[in-house]
Formats: C-alpha cells, sequence, structure tokens
C-alpha cells in the first residue's frame, strides 16, 4: 500500500484490496501500548494509519482502499462516512440493521462493534481502509481495548446471518463501496 500510494501519479486508477491476515494486533500511530491487555501470543504490528489497536485475523474480510480523494472530490471526514454507510448497506442486505456511534469510527449492530476502520492520507491519498468482522474468533478482542475503548463489545456478521461466506460478502461490500465512491 504504501509503496503503491507513493509511485501513484495523476493517471493511476483507484483501487480496493480485499483480503484476510493471520492472526494479528495492528497499532496505529497514535495507538497506546496501555491497549494491550495481556501478551496471548499474537504479533503486535506498529502501522501508519490512524487509531488505536485492533485485531485481524481468518474470517474477517479486510478492505484496503487506495484511492485519489483529490480526483474524486472527497473529504476524508466523506469517505468514513461512506465507507461506513457501505457496511451499513451491506449488512442490510443480510437482514443486520447497522449503525454509527458519535465519536467512534466504525459500524456497530446493538452497541456492539462490527466493522473498524482506519486510514492514512499522504498527497491526497489514502490507503489502510476497514475490516468487518463475517465468521471468525472474536476472542483475541479480549486482550485487546478495541480502537481504544475499554471494554468495547465487538460482534461478526455470523451471530445473525451464519450462511453469510466470505466470498459473497466480499463481492458485495465491493459493490457497495464502489456504489458510494
Amino acid at each position: 500500500m504504501q509503496a503503491f500510494t507513493a509511485q501513484r501519479t495523476a493517471d493511476t486508477p483507484d483501487e480496493l484490496w480485499l483480503c484476510e491476515h493471520p492472526p494479528v494486533f495492528t497499532q496505529g500511530l497514535a495507538g497506546k501500548p496501555e491497549h494491550l491487555l495481556r501478551n496471548i501470543g499474537i504479533p503486535v504490528v506498529k502501522i501508519d494509519r490512524g487509531g488505536q489497536i485492533t485485531y485481524h485475523g481468518p474470517g474477517q474480510l479486510v478492505c484496503y482502499l487506495l484511492l485519489d480523494l483529490k480526483r474524486r472530490g472527497l473529504t476524508v471526514k466523506t469517505l468514513v462516512n461512506r465507507m461506513e454507510q457501505a457496511v451499513i448497506d451491506l449488512l442490510g442486505e443480510y437482514g443486520v440493521a447497522a449503525e454509527r456511534l458519535a465519536g467512534a469510527p466504525g459500524v456497530y449492530v446493538d452497541g456492539a462493534k462490527i466493522a473498524a476502520l482506519g486510514l492514512k492520507v499522504k498527497r491526497n491519498c489514502c490507503y489502510h481502509g476497514l475490516a468487518l468482522n463475517v465468521a471468525m474468533d472474536l476472542s483475541p478482542f479480549a486482550a485487546i481495548n478495541p480502537c481504544g475503548y475499554a471494554g468495547m463489545a465487538v460482534t461478526q456478521l455470523a451471530a445473525f446471518n451464519p450462511d453469510a461466506d466470505m466470498e459473497t460478502v466480499s463481492a458485495k461490500l465491493a459493490a457497495q463501496l464502489q456504489r458510494l465512491l
């Protein structure tokens, strides 16, 4: 992502990268080490996005957005809003009512975080993106204050729709993001 963004020109097409990661905690630039509550053997990687600490692992859909914000006429605030809306609309396709929480970027279902967001902007281009919990082991979240919030509950799509599969969810998220961006 860093190399892609550094080498971008005015003509470089925007891209969405969809993937899953092996178990890893990532800590953003402003991340405070005290938000890692205990070592459970999962590596902590310091990265250059905003935000605190979060967990990534199998069964979580990670979407990296490599966008030229200026070309798209987007502010960071507008981009965050549209990313959240894409997840809200995707979850709505599965009959799950999701929402934003004021002052806490991400997407929530019944107060529990189902999607986290974190971005980096350089030269009007962004990278990093969002992580949507689809069908994963949520227990590593108990070792951190997710996104810096002590006691933040987390949930996943499988809790509401156990038949949701990663391939379909990935395609639907990409379509929602393309529609809104």
